[in-house]
């Protein structure tokens, strides 16, 4: 895909930021309630790599299909599950995307698209093929994104599914987020290439290498992908390059980070530095964004609020969801 980059025009470049916000918004208010112990749940915070899946996004409707990691918040909320379905969620509570029966590792919301969410590193790329496939025997035009991180680039699920999307012109888009770290293992003490993007070429699919904190590469990069599979040319792999700025889970000390890395990186911060390119380029006003980041504020707080009065679950779910038809005991 050597083909001249387009940029995004400035309502396409003020909703990637109102999706990265979003997503920010929520990180720093998840922190904080469970450091408050209102909430006591596993939580895997995905700051720094707001701009990918904001980026994506974008490109996608309801109809587009996502396939992500317990890691992949930021995935969900940039494909547009709710603030308040995703708290009631992680809150354990019934009104969540899955009643309170998947929790944090386990979100799904088919209205939008996010099919699954799983705990097993590196499934979400066959589970892609799979949605990919039936939407090509069903001759749709949908396209499914497979998010991934850099360690699961090493198991092989990662090649088998390249594999077979590659051969059967699956209308999937491979994005690995690499953010450096594998859980607690630095990028360089467990993969041995330079680059995953290389890896597409084994493949013979195009293996695109693209700095994911940068919302235009971003945009246009998987702008390109998306179209590609949508058109019936398959599969994409997209290494998007990020930084987590915290460690792998809550209460992880990330003591494999160095300080001045993570200094920097902070230093960088994706979103920070969209907001002040909204300004240069007269995108938008320091006041207009203002008010577009309290308004998601309150939609924050309405979500919390309904999540705590939400109830958990009856007994009774314990039986649903499981078999086509309830058994009854």
């Amino acid at each position: 895909m050597n083909q001249a980059r387009s940029l995004p025009d400035a309502p396409v470049l003020l909703e990637i930021y109102r999706r990265a916000t979003l997503i920010k918004q929520n990180d720093d208010r998840f922190r904080a309630v469970i450091q408050s112990g209102k909430l006591v749940m596993p939580y895997y915070s995905p700051r720094g790599q707001e701009i990918i899946p904001a980026a994506t996004s974008v490109h996608l409707s309801d109809d587009d299909y996502i396939c992500t990691i317990y890691r992949g918040v930021h995935d969900m909320l940039a494909k547009g599950v709710t603030p308040r379905a995703l708290w009631a969620e992680l809150a354990g509570r019934v009104t969540g995307s899955c009643k309170g029966k998947g929790g944090p590792m386990h979100i799904t919301d088919p209205a939008r698209g996010v099919m699954v969410t799983t705990g097993i590193v590196g499934s979400s790329m066959p589970i892609a093929n799979g949605l990919a496939l039936a939407a090509q025997l069903r001759g749709e035009k949908r396209v499914t994104i497979a998010y991934f991180g850099d360690g699961a680039s090493n198991i092989g699920a990662f090649h088998e599914a390249l594999n077979l999307a590659s051969l059967w012109k699956l209308p999937v888009v491979f994005i690995c987020q690499n953010n450096r770290f594998a859980e607690h293992t630095r990028y360089e003490s467990g993969t041995s290439i330079g680059r995953i993007a290389d890896r597409a070429a084994a493949y013979s699919m195009p293996g695109e290498h693209v700095d994911g904190n940068d919302p235009d590469a971003m945009w246009s990069a998987a702008g390109q992908a998306i179209a590609r599979a949508r058109a019936g040319d398959g599969p994409t792999l997209i290494e998007a390059m990020t930084f987590r700025f915290h460690g792998h889970i809550f209460g992880d000390a990330d003591g494999y980070m160095s300080k001045e890395e993570k200094a920097s990186a902070i230093a960088r911060d994706p979103v920070v530095l969209l907001r002040r390119r909204l300004i240069e380029r007269g995108m938008a006003t320091d006041a207009a964004l203002a008010e577009l980041e309290r308004g998601i504020e309150l939609e924050i707080d309405a979500a919390l609020q309904f999540a705590l009065d939400s109830p958990y679950p009856d007994l009774a779910e314990l039986r649903r969801d499981v078999y086509a038809t309830e058994i009854q005991p």
